[in-house]
């Protein structure tokens, strides 16, 4: 499996998805604190956090004796540079040429 490919397996679960969110919100949780966010166990959390981790979409880091964990927003970039962007770039610059034609023809 290549790396899009975990990406886009760690995005395609709501709960997975939820997680991201929570560390966009705030950085550096540990597994306790994403735990009481989500009405699931904690080992069911864990093994999320390790299908995010796998994909690079999370890095964990030791501060003491607790794990905390950091969102890593590269990879979603570098799939939105390969997967979006090339596809909607036609379509807006399509968009842009189509008004200025338009803007041309007007009295």
């Amino acid at each position: 499996m290549d790396d899009d490919d975990r990406v886009f397996k760690a995005l395609a679960d709501p709960s997975r998805r939820f997680l991201l969110d929570l560390l966009f919100e705030r950085d550096g949780r540990t597994l306790g604190e994403l735990e009481s966010e989500l009405p699931m166990t904690r080992f069911g959390v864990a093994k999320h956090l390790k299908v995010l981790e796998e994909a690079g979409l999370v890095v964990p880091r030791r501060s003491g004796r607790e794990k905390l964990h950091f969102l890593n927003p590269v990879p979603i970039r570098l799939i939105h540079d390969r997967w979006i962007d090339k596809y909607t770039e036609h379509h807006v610059t399509t968009l842009i040429d189509l008004k200025n034609a338009l803007e041309e023809d007007q009295p």
